[in-house]
């Protein structure tokens, strides 16, 4: 059974950093691109940032534009996101989500091409 499970969210004042983990289980991570999506209430899951499987990496420049990276440990199974310089817009439950293989890292953008995802992480940040 394939687990996905974030952590490390939680409420931080605007300019602080919070680095989001996501341990995966029942699955080869090296194998699977990763993605981190986050959601407010009434709103549309929104692509922030994805790394395939060989470790090519992209991000949402409108949203992101520098702040965060978004890293992978395969040894570890787990991905991580670095998120530096937070703005209360980013306020948001934060997702991540698996898809099998992957080579074109545009794609990493559409939540509907992945094949598991967590729980969600909330992330708070005051103004």
């Amino acid at each position: 059974q394939v687990q996905l499970v974030e952590s490390g969210g939680g409420l931080v004042r605007s300019g602080g950093s919070l680095r989001l983990s996501c341990a995966a289980s029942g699955l080869t991570l090296s194998s699977y691109s990763m993605g981190w999506f986050r959601q407010t209430p009434g709103k549309e899951r929104e692509f922030v940032a994805g790394i395939l499987w060989s470790g090519v990496r992209t991000y949402d420049a409108d949203s992101v534009n520098g702040r965060f990276t978004i890293s992978r440990d395969n040894a570890k199974n787990t991905v991580y996101l670095q998120m530096n310089s937070l703005k209360p817009e980013d306020t948001a439950v934060y997702y991540c989500a698996a898809r099998r293989g992957g080579d074109v890292v545009g794609l990493l953008k559409f939540w509907r091409g992945y094949d598991y995802w967590g729980q969600g992480t909330q992330v708070t940040v005051s103004s």
